[in-house]
């Protein structure tokens, strides 16, 4: 089941329908950045029980959603976003996306209604990789790679069938594996 596509800034990484990892189980990551340097991303199909206004006393208000982004760094929130416009701040991943941005201007534009929920995503902590280290697991069949997606997969709010989307979005020759229970005991 190699996936020959390789990993790219911007790209989604799809875990393998059985990954024992209950960090990964079941989840699609979006990599921002990768290079010779390693590799950083966050889960993207992971809720917290957090909203935003749990974590920041400066916005009250807001009911935005908080996902774990990943094992590293559990105590830090990071966002991406496709809010440019109003952000004035963030580094381009592609495919429209940004990472990151001012938090001062963030803050105003969250308390005034100015960014919607499906416009960015916050997380608490993030995916982290060694060099050669995602090679390696992609290697091993423990991940799938996708650069090709339309960006609102990444902003959906069924976090439960991101997974399955973004499968059935790799191929016929994938597509069956979106139905594979999630123990294999079950079948």
């Amino acid at each position: 089941m190699l996936n020959p596509t390789t990993p790219r800034t911007s790209g989604l990484l799809v875990s393998e329908p059985f990954m024992l990892d209950p960090n990964f189980k079941r989840s699609v990551v979006l990599l921002t950045e990768h290079d010779e340097n390693g590799t950083v991303g966050y889960v993207l199909n992971q809720r917290s029980n957090l909203l935003l206004r749990d974590i920041l006393e400066e916005c009250p208000e807001a009911d935005h959603a908080v996902f774990v982004g990943g094992p590293v760094g559990g105590d830090s929130l990071h966002f991406i976003h496709r809010c440019y416009d109003r952000m004035n701040s963030g580094e381009e991943i592609g495919n429209g996306i940004y990472w990151g941005g001012n938090f001062e201007t963030l803050k105003l534009l969250v308390n005034s209604g100015q960014v919607e929920p499906h416009e960015i995503k916050f997380f608490m902590g993030y995916s982290g990789w060694g060099v050669a280290q995602l090679d390696q697991e992609i290697g091993q069949n423990s991940w799938l790679v996708t650069n090709h997606y339309n960006n609102d997969i990444v902003f959906l709010d069924d976090e439960e069938n991101l997974w399955k989307e973004v499968v059935i979005g790799l191929g016929p020759r994938y597509a069956h594996i979106a139905k594979f229970p999630e123990n294999p005991m079950w079948n």
